[in-house]
This record gives C-alpha cells, structure tokens and sequence, in this order.
C-alpha cells in the first residue's frame, strides 16, 4: 500500500545523521506545528467553499460564481475581508477574557489532530489513549465558547453561550456512548488498533445493526456539539442575532468561524476512523484479490475520501432540515438518543462477548 512512511523515515533519518536528538525534537515539533497550522488554513478555505457549493446544490442554484475561476476564490476573499476588518472590543467588556476565548477554541481544535490517523503510519502522536484523548479535549472548547458569551457583556451573547454549553454538554453522553459501542468491539483506545481491527471490513459492516444505530446516532450527536443547523440554537440569528460571538469582528471572529469548520473535520474524521476504517481501504473478507486491488488507492485518499463524505451529510443536514427549539433539542437527547444509545451499547457488549459480529 502507497503511504507516507517512506517520507517520514527518510526525514528522521537525515534529521539524526545532521543533528543532536534535542535539536531533532525541536525541529520535528516546529514542522508539526507549521503543518497543522497550513492544514487548519487550507481545510479553512475548502470547507467554506464547500459549504456554498452544497447550499447551492440544495437549493438548485448557481452558488459563488464572480471570485476566481467558477468562484473557487470566494473564500480566500472572505479570508481577506475579514483580516482587513477592525476588530473591536466592546466598552464594558472583561478585555482579558475576551481576547483569550478565540484562542481556547482553535488550540483544543489543533490539539485534537494528534492521534488521528491522516495515512497509514502518518500521525502527529499514536497514543495508547488515543480516542479518550480526543474525547477528553473536545470538551475543552466549550469553556471558550462560554467565556466569550460573558466576557462580551451582552445578553444575547452569555444566553447563546449558556445554550451551546447545554447543548454540547448534552449530547456528548450519546456521542461517548457511540464511541464505546465502537470501542467495545475493537478492545482498544489505540487509534491505530481501531483501524488494524477493519483490516478484513469496516466495522458499520461487521458491527451488524448496533454499528449502525450507533453511527447514526454518532452523526447526529456530533452536528449537535458543532452547533450546526438543525441544533445551531447557540447562533440562532432570528433570536440572539449571532448568539456567543454576537460582539466579535475581525479575526477573533474568524477564529471562532475557522474552528467551527476545524471541528466539523476532527469529528467527521473520528467517525470515519471508528465506523468507516479510517485509511483503511475497503476490504471484503479475505477476499485477496479484490482486497489487493483496493490497496492501490492511497490510503490518504481513503481517510479524506470518507472524511469529506461524512462533512457532505452534515452539510446536507443544515440545508434539508429546519431548525429546533431548544426544549425540542434537550428532549431529543434526554429522552430518545440518550436511551437508545444505552441499550445499543449493552447490545453490543453481548455481540463482542459471543463473538457474533463479522
């Protein structure tokens, strides 16, 4: 299979023969940061574009059409615009606390790429812990969200924070539970393992329906703890004008709107690392030789392949279905994915034990 390794061997390789190990590890962490940093700005501008692209497609139009060849430069001219805007901070805001909730968000965003798996055997860091890792710090971005709703001194902003801190504190018990449905056939948090355990099919395949119920659940929980539409009650813009970042301008702003579509990535990528393989390809068994033919592909391509699908159904979401109350998206949790996801869990603890999946 086509991968990575060969580059990265090689770099370590060269590092080691020209440098002291101290130096090596200092030079390895800054091309890993200038990577993530260049992955979050091209993933910013991709995902923006695509999110127009999809609207249109939705609602039978053309979409972006003017910037660049079929308006591909759309985005990077909203990078531009927001860059030359002034940003301003409110009169009688907690000026400490408000500058600082942009930055919370984006480095519990760029911590979160450590253990996930772009490509067979490239990753920042394979942890052992890798999957409670990510869940651990996904919960991190909810404290920037609801410092900047009160630092802002504004109403709407501390009730769009108070509503996304609920909302993503909610719904991410039905998302853990999805996650140890997972977890619970593979025996590891290793995020390397997880993928290992799909070598002979991916596990929505092999995990017969509780894979599924579990998938499902997974992407709905997950667009919740984005505050994508149909749950974006956090920016609700015909009640709270833009909910907690009603008073952000300028690249604070764009901060808050890069992680949005950062996280959008990281958890769709998680997804397609526990229920879809990862970079694994598709493989059928021990079928060898259609298996080895699906080897070709790089497996680069496999994970963002299945990646971007997952973003196209969570696009796809926000353009189809109207948006909840927020009593509406409370009862959903609480009463229905909560409970469901539960018994799915205990349903699939009995699979693993009896060894009845694939």
């Amino acid at each position: 299979m086509i991968s990575f390794e060969h580059i990265t061997k090689w770099l370590q390789a060269w590092l080691n023969a020209h440098m002291s190990p101290i130096l090596v590890l200092a030079v390895e962490t800054v091309l890993i940061v200038i990577l993530a940093i260049a992955l979050f700005a091209v993933l910013g501008l991709v995902l923006v574009i695509m999110e127009r692209r999809v609207a249109a497609f939705m609602q039978i139009r053309m979409g972006p059409n003017r910037v660049g060849p079929w308006g591909l430069l759309q985005s990077t001219a909203d990078t531009v615009k927001l860059i030359m805007k002034e940003s301003i901070v409110p009169t009688h805001a907690d000026k400490f606390l408000f500058n600082l909730a942009p930055f919370i968000v984006m480095i519990a965003a760029m911590l979160i790429l450590a253990p996930v798996n772009f490509a067979q055997r490239f990753h920042i860091w394979d942890l052992n812990i890798g999957i409670l890792f990510i869940t651990s710090i996904s919960s991190i971005s909810v404290i920037g969200i609801l410092m900047g709703g009160w630092a802002s001194s504004n109403k709407y902003s501390l009730l769009g924070a108070m509503r996304s801190g609920a909302q993503i504190v909610s719904y991410e018990l039905s998302a853990g539970l999805s996650i140890l449905t997972i977890i619970v056939l593979c025996g590891s948090l290793k995020v390397s393992d997880i993928i290992a355990s799909q070598e002979t099919g991916w596990w929505i395949f092999k995990g017969h329906i509780p894979a599924i119920v579990a998938f499902v659940i997974y992407l709905i929980a997950v667009t919740a703890e984005t505050n994508r539409a149909p749950f974006d009650l956090a920016e609700a813009e015909s009640e709270l004008t833009a909910g907690f970042h009603s008073e952000y301008s300028g690249m604070r702003f764009a901060l808050f709107f890069l992680a949005e579509y950062i996280n959008i990535f990281i958890v769709c990528a998680v997804g397609a690392t526990l229920f879809l393989g990862g970079w694994m390809p598709f493989h059928i068994g021990h079928l060898q030789g259609f298996n080895h033919v699906m080897d070709y592909i790089p497996s680069s391509i496999w994970f963002f392949g299945k990646t971007f699908f997952l973003i196209f159904v969570i696009m796809w979401f926000r353009w189809t279905f109207p948006r909840l109350r927020i009593d509406q998206l409370l009862n959903l949790e609480w009463k229905y994915l909560l409970p469901i996801s539960m018994v799915n869990l205990l349903v699939m603890t009995v699979v693993a034990i009896y060894h009845l999946h694939f």
